[in-house]
């Protein structure tokens, strides 16, 4: 299986771990790669102005290049996933916006959101399956408990990510089995960790991160994984009344693959 791979920038600087395992993982279970050629930055955050249409470009780029290859598009960065899969919906369902961005673009044919944006976890589930991913767990998580957080950007909204139930997902919790260990469910796994309240309000990011593994604590959790680099910050940097290890869970698919 071949996809088109859009890492982003923080999978290039402060999330190498989460690209590198991501990668390495892929491989193990036969799934290629290819990352896009002069991709460029998601933005970050998606602009729900109607009117901002610049911002949304490099998305429509990454977009229609994988549409120009003709394969899904896959993200693992939750930032970068909710921002590229609004986009594209914009792309699918806003004729205003299709004409302002061909014309900005010069596209020979304007891109109406044909590309398929999947998540890797989606990829997991979808495309190799979870049973495959048992059958390849050389080193099973076995006594393990694994709690997920989701956060709220690969979940919401809902109607437009289609990415799980956004108030009871499983995809994590069906990936933890796969690897062998226990999945530990608690009320806070699809709560805000505070986000990008960090930068200008740190204590609210202390309180909603801390409030995140205090009930994973507090339900056994040994151990929290997310897909978000922003959530691993605010848990690991702000969350400090707690000492869970936070790590990526392509960290831990990887160390059941047994190659981490």
């Amino acid at each position: 299986m071949v996809f088109s791979y859009y890492p982003g920038c923080t999978l290039k600087t402060k999330a190498k771990d989460l690209d590198k395992y991501a990668r390495a993982s892929a491989e193990a279970l036969g799934v290629t790669l290819e990352e896009l050629p002069d991709w460029q930055c998601c933005g970050g955050v998606y602009p729900i102005a109607k009117d901002e249409i610049a911002t949304k470009l490099s998305s429509v780029r990454a977009l229609n290049r994988s549409k120009e290859l003709g394969r899904d598009l896959i993200t693992v960065c939750s930032a970068c996933h909710n921002v590229i899969k609004q986009v594209n919906h914009d792309m699918q369902t806003d004729e205003n916006i299709v004409a302002k961005v061909a014309n900005y673009m010069k596209l020979d044919a304007p891109y109406r959101g044909e590309t398929n944006v999947i998540h890797y976890l989606e990829m997991l589930r979808d495309k190799v399956g979870f049973d495959t991913i048992r059958e390849k767990a050389v080193n099973p998580l076995k006594g393990k408990k694994i709690a997920a957080y989701y956060g709220c950007l690969l979940l919401r909204p809902s109607s437009v990510m289609a990415f799980d139930d956004p108030e009871n997902p499983t995809i994590m919790e069906d990936l933890i089995t796969a690897l062998g260990a226990e999945p530990v469910r608690y009320s806070m796994r699809n709560e805000c960790c505070g986000a990008y309240t960090t930068l200008e309000k740190k204590e609210i990011a202390q309180k909603k991160s801390n409030a995140v593994l205090a009930s994973a604590e507090a339900n056994g959790a040994e151990m929290v994984i997310t897909a978000c680099p922003l959530c691993l910050y605010n848990l690991k940097k702000n969350a400090t009344e707690h000492d869970v290890p936070v790590k990526y869970f392509t960290e831990v698919l990887a160390e059941a693959l047994g190659i981490a």
